[in-house]
């Protein structure tokens, strides 16, 4: 019975070593399988990039080679036709590149009437078929408009026209126009929106082709990042699509203020005639000084006669009386 219950405790220990030595084998393939999928992602991620930047290189140098021979084919087509008897030049012809220009300007008015002015200016836009995006009015102690700035969008191809429209409109005080050139940032955003359109749409595949939770949650990452940088290029593109397609125009209208001419100084006399002048200057002065202390002191004097006649006339009576009764 003893030797029976040893052997049954042996075989027990043996084949729970082994249950768990297969069980630690077990994980370890498990993680080994793990890190090779998400290396394997990775990989596909890095190979369809690196596939999609030769397939442009590829392109590109094709699109050159394939570029030089259509120019060497029409350089010869040209000299043949050149040698021939009619001397036509018809050929295949390169397509004229649509620039994007960017056009702003400002114009400074005054009138004297600005609500006028304005209504001027609101038919200047109405024909060019703009519309006015922001205004600004100011008035007066009196409630009248002595002010107004407008913010004028027309289209691009009626921007020369609509300035000159409005030069003409009350006073012109002030004129300025500028344009920007934008057409090769307008095609690299273009060129930019569309690869990364491109490459969101392979990593939607990777995604949709992932099983393990690990590779799940990186793809993730990766499109949350590409989605948002082509949601800023596809802003960038629609702002440069608004700004090459209306042109903006400020407009100021203020009160028109008449300044009169100045007198032209005439032509100081020299030697007699200037010391006459001067010393007519001088009397006239002195006349004046005399004359405004003579008007200060009448009222004074109007004053002392008033009062000092009576007294005066009683004083005298008095006097007059005095001497009279020592003679009798």
């Amino acid at each position: 019975m003893t030797l029976t219950a040893t052997r049954s405790r042996s075989a027990r220990l043996l084949t729970g070593l082994a249950t768990a030595l297969a069980m630690t084998a077990l994980l370890a393939a498990c993680s080994a399988d793990d890190s090779g999928g998400g290396d394997a992602v990775s990989g596909e991620v890095s190979s369809e990039t690196s596939g999609d930047s030769a397939g442009n290189s590829s392109g590109s140098s094709s699109g050159s080679s394939s570029a030089t021979s259509s120019g060497a084919d029409r350089s010869t087509s040209q000299g043949d036709t050149a040698g021939s008897e009619d001397g036509s030049t018809d050929g295949p012809t390169t397509p004229e590149l649509q620039r994007s220009v960017i056009s702003s300007g400002t114009v400074s008015l005054a009138g004297e009437d600005v609500r006028e002015t304005r209504r001027d200016v609101q038919r200047v836009v109405d024909a060019q078929g703009g519309e006015i995006t922001d205004e600004t009015t100011e008035t007066d102690s009196e409630g009248d408009t002595s002010y107004v700035r407008m913010v004028v969008r027309v289209p691009s191809a009626k921007f020369g026209e609509t300035m000159s429209a409005l030069e003409q409109v009350g006073v012109l005080r002030s004129s300025a126009r500028g344009s920007e050139d934008v057409t090769t940032q307008v095609i690299d955003t273009g060129a930019r929106v569309r690869a990364q359109e491109a490459s969101l749409r392979r990593v939607e595949l990777l995604l949709a082709e992932a099983r393990d939770l690990k590779d799940v949650i990186w793809i993730e990452s990766q499109l949350t990042g590409r989605q948002a940088e082509l949601d800023s290029l596809k802003s960038q593109q629609s702002w440069l699509s608004d700004q090459t397609s209306l042109s903006t125009i400020t407009v100021d209208i203020s009160t028109h203020q008449v300044v009169e001419d100045e007198p032209e100084e005439k032509e100081r006399p020299a030697g007699f005639l200037a010391g006459l002048d001067g010393g007519s200057k001088a009397l006239g002065a002195v006349v004046t000084v005399l004359s405004t202390i003579l008007g200060a002191l009448l009222p004074f004097a109007a004053v002392a006669l008033v009062l000092g006649l009576p007294v005066w006339l009683v004083l005298r009576r008095r006097r007059t009386a005095a001497t009279r009764t020592p003679a009798a």
